[in-house]
């Protein structure tokens, strides 16, 4: 207990010095001094100088081990994977991305790249994602530790299906957690996109100092994140959070073959009211057939008017459930919209007969799916590397 307190303070506040962590830590000097001792020995830890300027002899400087472990992370969407290396204080040291068109080699021929398992060759795209990432970074695959994957859709616990995501060719295999671990070598998760976008907000975003909040996430798909009592919800199913087939007015209910089609906007549910592609539809049905860009429409006072109504309508449907303290919006729309937008949601909730949460928008830097899948691996090896017991 003592080297894991040790270790997690060296990883959020180091370096330190001996006496710091003693004190840090309830720790006598000796007992720091051998604790220590034991885990620059065990490879952990190292020394990184000294505190100058001080009277008396200069302390020496203690920080954990960057090459104690690596993990990698991954998000995928329908255009393609990207992937990152970290060592275990959480640095990154390389980052690849590769588009689901890639072929893979140059020894088969097209039709044969046509014919070839879905699944495997879904395998080798994570393999080269992660290769070329690790390449970046000067490593090979055994220095990897543990690999977290973020993906549209759930992993369903019963079946080790990937619901919600038939979009992703490949990805729907009973094995394909097994595969990719094969494939890559390390212990793997596989996690919802959505979820891993909200562990990035606790940790590092918006969320911080949040035990209760949702994390609405509107791009191209549409879904959320609940986090109740600082954990997770994720359903019988693993499908909690599945916001995008809401059934609400304005728009059909969402129907076993809306998902997965191949406009975004298609079929039904709250997706179809808010969604990127809905936004543009709705800037040309106000007259602006010349807007190309999210951004770009929502800088038109009635486009993003009514985009707040439709945020707000099915953000009441959660909120009168789940009875947040905090929402979070993030993905391409709110970002686009910015504190306008947010304001308009804000504001569509006064005089409703419901709890009204704070509402804030994403500021996470870079990828959030990514960052996400980042501290969850992380997370995963240092509760294993950091087990000296």
């Amino acid at each position: 207990m003592n080297d894991r307190a040790a270790l997690d303070l060296l990883v959020s506040q180091g370096p330190l010095t001996r006496t710091q962590i003693g004190e840090l830590t309830g720790l006598s000097k000796p007992t720091a001094s051998q604790l220590l001792a034991r885990l620059t020995a065990a490879g952990l830890v190292r020394t990184t100088g000294n505190v100058t300027g001080r009277p008396g002899p200069n302390a020496q400087l203690y920080e954990v081990n960057p090459a104690a472990a690596h993990v990698a992370a991954l998000a995928v969407d329908q255009l393609g994977i990207t992937a990152a290396v970290a060592d275990i204080t959480g640095r990154v040291l390389g980052e690849e991305r590769i588009s689901t068109e890639e072929r893979i080699g140059t020894e088969a021929a097209p039709e044969d790249t046509a014919a070839e398992d879905a699944t495997a060759r879904t395998a080798r795209l994570v393999a080269r994602a992660v290769d070329g990432a690790l390449a970046k970074a000067g490593l090979t695959r055994a220095a990897l530790h543990r690999a977290v994957i973020g993906t549209p859709g759930a992993l369903d616990p019963q079946t080790g299906l990937l619901r919600y995501a038939p979009h992703l060719p490949g990805w729907q295999s009973r094995t394909l957690k097994e595969e990719l671990a094969e494939a890559l070598g390390v212990p793997l998760v596989i996690e919802n996109d959505v979820n891993l976008a909200a562990v990035a907000e606790q940790h590092d975003g918006a969320a911080q100092d949040f035990d209760d909040f949702v994390l609405v996430w509107v791009d191209e798909g549409v879904g959320a994140a609940i986090v109740l009592d600082g954990r997770l919800l994720r359903g019988a199913t693993g499908g909690a959070g599945e916001i995008g087939y809401m059934p609400l007015p304005g728009a059909p209910p969402a129907r076993d073959g809306d998902r997965g089609a191949a406009r975004p906007d298609a079929g039904g549910g709250f997706q179809r009211l808010v969604g990127a592609p809905s936004v543009l539809a709705l800037a040309r049905a106000v007259g602006a057939p010349e807007v190309r860009t999210v951004a770009e429409a929502l800088a038109r006072d009635a486009v993003r008017t009514e985009v707040a109504r439709r945020l707000a309508t099915g953000l009441a449907a959660v909120v009168a459930v789940v009875d947040p303290r905090l929402v979070v919006l993030s993905g391409e729309v709110p970002q686009a919209g910015g504190e306008a937008l947010r304001a308009l949601v804000e504001a569509e909730f006064t005089g409703l007969a419901l709890p009204r949460p704070e509402i804030r928008i994403s500021d996470i830097a870079g990828n959030p799916i990514l960052t996400g899948a980042l501290r969850t691996a992380l997370a995963e090896a240092r509760d294993v590397v950091f087990d000296t017991g």
